[in-house]
């Protein structure tokens, strides 16, 4: 369907949805802890026109908003049901982008673009409230909150399938650091699974001055790491993909203390079943025979804290929504070759509620940092390495047209299914 009648006025809401934008970035949440987005979120809606729920999850929300296509609410079961999702949480960063609307909560930044998720939804369900008699069906926006560690399996835990119409779809999509106005994803596997670890490992602490009376887990946990950094270049296949990160280490007190423990938060990204059991296995492996070479007192202990399995697009839905988005965005769509090692839980919603789901990407970095990359050689060879990428304190998506690209983005996947 063509999209049009979706967009009637929305180059008007662009300077609200901006100003929108700004005050999420400014205001950033933890995971678990996205209040005010969330009362914010709900409020908007509200002012919509749809009907809201709070506090799914913990603090989730939803919006469901039923439509017959003739400008009048419509009843579960008069056309397609649609869910959008948006995540809203924001990361332990201190930021460094130099915005003037830049994190007034220290240590606490919109790193990877959560903010401009829920400012996408926000406009899609503007529009979808505004205009009517365009689409029909009902249509489920998902405001999630703790994307990656377990805001997903938490809402579909509190009921959420017996809460909500059941979708046909699910829809979501994320910005990436390349060039604002691009669209692409593929089918198939898109991010890998991951599987995250607390490991702790067990000393015998004592005086700095006498490291003889010791067993020292710093030393210990040193070893561990750059150990560790053998298993994908020594056991995965070339032509395989895995990623093996320790994210944190925290052990001892003070500079002439050797601690009892140290402990390690392990990060393991795969693309298939084979390789994450041969990847997981091997960070066993590696933990437990460090500990044995250092003569540790204890075993140690590995804790699984998170996991999730790789994000799949539905081929079909995805062939639907590839060619909504070339539609929409003639020279500005690309097809991914391979997965890419982030990770989602919005597969969660498709899997638990049997619905074929589709996830891309929309780029949001300002072009003046790809001059010398075109899009044959970004798709080939990836963001280049001084592009700050999410999760960097630099990482700071242009408002426009990035805004404005995601809102028309979701529209048009919705509107395949929402045709009157």
């Amino acid at each position: 369907m063509s999209i049009s009648p979706l967009l009637t006025g929305l180059t008007g809401k662009l300077p609200e949805l901006r100003a929108l934008y700004e005050d999420l970035h400014t205001y950033p949440e933890l995971s678990f802890e996205e209040e005010r987005t969330a009362a914010l979120v709900a409020e908007r809606l509200r002012e919509q026109g749809w009907e809201v729920t709070e506090r799914v999850g913990g603090t989730g929300v939803v919006g469901v908003l039923a439509n017959r296509g003739d400008g009048a609410d419509g009843a579960e079961g008069d056309g397609p049901v649609v869910l959008l999702r948006a995540d809203m949480d924001a990361l332990p960063v201190r930021e460094e982008t130099g915005l003037p609307y830049a994190s007034k909560n220290d240590g606490v930044m919109h790193a990877c673009g959560h903010d401009m998720h829920v400012a996408w939804l926000l406009g899609a369900t503007g529009q979808l409230a505004a205009v009517r008699d365009a689409w029909r069906g009902t249509v489920v926006a998902v405001f999630q909150p703790a994307e990656e560690v377990g805001g997903a399996p938490k809402m579909l835990a509190d009921g959420f399938a017996e809460r909500f119409p059941r979708p046909d779809v699910c829809l979501a999509q994320h910005v990436a650091a390349a060039p604002a106005g691009l669209v692409g994803t593929r089918a198939g596997a898109l991010m890998a699974g991951a599987d995250s670890m607390r490991v702790t490992l067990f000393g015998r602490g004592g005086h700095g001055s006498t490291p003889e009376a010791t067993v020292d887990p710093v030393v210990l946990a040193a070893a561990v790491v750059m150990r560790l950094q053998t298993v994908v270049s020594r056991e995965v296949g070339a032509g395989q993909q895995a990623v093996v990160t320790v994210g944190s280490i925290h052990g001892g007190t003070k500079e002439n203390i050797i601690p009892d423990t140290v402990e390690l938060k392990i990060n393991v990204r795969s693309t298939t079943a084979a390789v994450r059991e041969r990847v997981l296995a091997a960070v066993e492996r590696i933990v437990r025979a460090e500990a044995a070479a250092s003569a540790a007192p204890r075993e140690p202990e590995i804790v699984p804290i998170e996991s999730f399995p790789v994000t799949h697009n539905d081929p079909a839905a995805t062939e639907a929504v590839q060619a909504a988005l070339a539609a929409e965005f003639p020279s500005l769509t690309f097809e991914l070759t391979s997965p890419v090692p982030n990770s989602e839980d919005f597969g969660a919603f498709g899997t638990a509620l049997g619905a074929p789901s589709v996830f891309w990407f929309v780029g949001g970095a300002d072009h003046r940092l790809f001059v010398d990359v075109d899009l044959e050689a970004l798709v080939r060879d990836g963001i280049p390495p001084q592009i700050p990428s999410n999760h960097s304190p630099r990482f700071a998506p242009v408002p426009e047209p990035t805004i404005e690209t995601g809102v028309r983005a979701l529209l048009a996947a919705a509107g395949h299914w929402l045709a009157p």
